[in-house]
């Protein structure tokens, strides 16, 4: 039994009406898997901010960075901010960067999520309530996590992996999606590697990945978004709807990758309606 998700659940329960401060975990003890049988001696890490007036729902944070770097500030602990403003607890992942190893970034969010679960308790968090949120390849990650996942292994000594790993719902903006012709060259590179095998693409195309299991999605994206092309979102928001999954797909009309830089009108559209999308769906409510 991990020694630090004791040491968690005593750093950060908090009493009425005081969050804790933001505490930075090590998801692995420096035993990564790598999803090849080997294990790494970098690790992951998750940092989880406490809203002042928890309303049960949390979110893990996948930042973008073409899967080459990590934008922790606006696209992590700047919406984990914007969260706990509305009661919902953020958790921002420091995922792995894959160099080309491609399952890494998938099992670092999906031991967030599972991490979440085991520490529902403490950090005031129903289990049934934890979705993810992603931005670019954060985005991609995201995806990939809710079309990638399984119940967890009942047996295990660790209390973590008895956990599903699957989210309750998404939020993705302005994401990559596809591995195929319409995605982000860099975001591909750094994932899949120079030479990937078609099976290889095809599985981390999450468009076509999507099942009936699928969590409700909510996307948004700029119409004019030049470095990862709307046709991702459509893609996914069109896959969900086949699928019979709920979903959302807010087109905006302008704001480019970045969103005019994480301000104004289409920024502030996006986090809007998504947080009206959740009320909407049962899963944010005023604390």
């Amino acid at each position: 039994m991990l020694r630090w998700l004791f040491l968690t659940a005593l750093l950060l329960v908090t009493s009425l009406g005081m969050a804790a401060e933001p505490e930075r975990l090590a998801l692995w003890n420096g035993k990564a898997p790598n999803g090849d049988g080997t294990t790494d001696e970098a690790d992951a890490f998750l940092t989880v901010h406490v809203a002042e007036k928890p309303n049960g729902t949390a979110i893990v944070i996948c930042p973008g960075g073409g899967y080459g770097g990590l934008v922790t500030g606006g696209e992590g602990h700047g919406i984990a901010k914007w969260l706990n403003g509305h009661g919902i607890t953020g958790l921002v992942l420091e995922y792995r960067l894959p160099k080309g190893r491609s399952y890494v970034p998938l099992l670092d969010a999906q031991r967030a999520i599972r991490t979440a679960r085991a520490n529902a308790k403490a950090w005031h968090i129903d289990p049934a309530k934890i979705g993810i949120i992603g931005f670019s390849a954060g985005g991609h990650l995201a995806s990939t996590a809710v079309t990638h996942f399984d119940k967890g292994v009942a047996q295990s000594d660790d209390p973590v992996s008895r956990q599903s790993s699957r989210p309750d719902f998404a939020i993705l903006v302005y994401p990559v999606i596809t591995m195929d012709t319409t995605t982000h060259g860099g975001s591909r590179r750094n994932l899949l590697g120079e030479k990937p095998t078609d099976e290889l693409i095809d599985l981390f195309s999450n468009e076509k990945q999507v099942t009936g299991e699928t969590p409700p999605t909510y996307l948004a994206h700029a119409l004019d978004d030049k470095v990862v092309v709307p046709a991702n979102s459509q893609a996914f928001h069109d896959a969900l709807k086949k699928h019979g999954v709920a979903t959302e797909y807010l087109q905006l009309p302008s704001g480019g990758h970045g969103l005019n830089g994480y301000k104004g009108p289409m920024w502030d559209a996006w986090q809007k309606q998504s947080l009206e999308w959740l009320t909407k769906l049962g899963l944010n409510s005023t604390p």
